[in-house]
């Protein structure tokens, strides 16, 4: 059971996270009146880091074109185009509509710009899948251990992982904002060579048409986006926290127990709670997502001046010429690509790790 759950542990040192888990699943030899849990060697920090990355990249290149759809749909230009037929009122004819929509605009892809154009933006999404998640698992796993140990005698709780994964998302959206710029800009080019061949050519573009400060557009809208993942990462240490109690309770402490059978379907279980973890928290914070395109998007008004001008000013002109669900454009392909790409990322990262180490 331990060598399940020190998954879940990565960033402790190795004396800290015995204890960690010892008091989190339940297996303190004193309350529970067993043997004492023997601790197994811990992966490497650089498993972890690999791991993650894999994880990232196999993520990121099966729902690319999931990515696409929804960056269009969010933005002004394509939400007039692909947003005629007027919705129905009844939320499961909407549901539909919304999934018939989606995979309308995947076969206009195909059809008109030819099958690349599904992986739009694939180049800088994959550089930055990497870095942005190397930085988000560190810099949780850091706070995380740098809390639990100075301020809750090394103990975890639901408050520490939210602030542990805010601060995670701040580091992360900072570090991480031009490359997702640059990943925008790519994907709401509709016809190729319009302004980017590349994104080497999308950068130099920015740099010398817009300044330095605008490979940062967007980035309040990515800082309120940080409540999603810090959402993500309570609901997921929650749910993994039930998980890891029930096969305790299936199957006590000995490893000998589980069945190939029983491993897969933990395995199985914490990759969906990832997944579901993320769907709960994408339906709650989705609207700082089409906030976000748009200020990277940058249109401007007749006159030549930016249309958006901040956060706030977005989201009230938005509201204001397109009404509330606008701020839901490209909500279905969002979540059938969040979701999986979670629930990827996240088995395909454990399995990395059991596999290196």
């Amino acid at each position: 059971m331990e060598r399940d759950a020190e998954a879940s542990f990565p960033f402790l040192a190795s004396d800290e996270k015995s204890a960690t888990l010892r008091n989190v699943e339940g297996l303190d030899a004193k309350s529970q009146g067993s043997s004492p849990v023997i601790t197994q060697a811990q992966p490497k920090k650089w498993v972890h880091f690999i791991a993650g990355g894999i994880g990232g990249l196999v993520g990121a290149i099966v729902t690319c074109p999931l990515d696409v759809v929804k960056t269009r749909l969010q933005s002004d230009q394509y939400h007039k185009i692909y947003n005629k037929a007027p919705k129905s009122t009844n939320p499961f004819i909407k549901t539909a509509q919304h999934l018939r929509e989606t995979l309308g605009v995947i076969k206009g892809l195909y059809v008109t710009e030819g099958p690349r154009a599904l992986f739009k933006g694939l180049g800088p999404n994959l550089v930055g899948v990497i870095p942005a998640r190397s930085i988000n698992f560190f810099t949780y796993g850091a706070t995380k251990e740098f809390i639990s140990t100075n301020f809750h005698s090394g103990q975890e709780a639901t408050w520490i992982h939210l602030v542990s994964g805010i601060s995670a998302g701040f580091v992360t959206s900072t570090a991480t904002n031009p490359i997702w710029m640059i990943k925008t800009r790519l994907q709401l080019n509709r016809t190729k060579g319009t302004h980017y061949k590349n994104s080497w050519d999308c950068l130099k573009y920015i740099l010398k048409n817009e300044g330095f400060k605008s490979l940062y557009k967007g980035l309040s809208a990515s800082y309120l986006g940080g409540v999603e993942s810090t959402l993500q990462w309570v609901l997921y240490e929650q749910m993994r926290l039930f998980i890891n109690k029930r096969s305790l309770e299936l199957h006590g402490h000995n490893e000998q127990n589980k069945t190939t059978k029983d491993y897969i379907l933990e395995w199985s279980a914490r990759s969906g709670a990832a997944g579901a973890a993320k769907f709960i928290a994408s339906l709650i914070t989705y609207p700082h997502e089409v906030v976000r395109t748009r200020l990277r998007q940058a249109p401007l008004e007749a006159t030549g001046k930016p249309k958006y001008t901040g956060l706030i000013q977005c989201f009230k002109l938005v509201i204001k010429e397109e009404g509330l669900a606008s701020m839901y454009g490209g909500l279905t392909p969002h979540l059938l690509r969040t979701v999986p790409n979670s629930i990827i990322m996240f088995g395909t990262w454990e399995l990395v790790v059991r596999s290196l180490s």
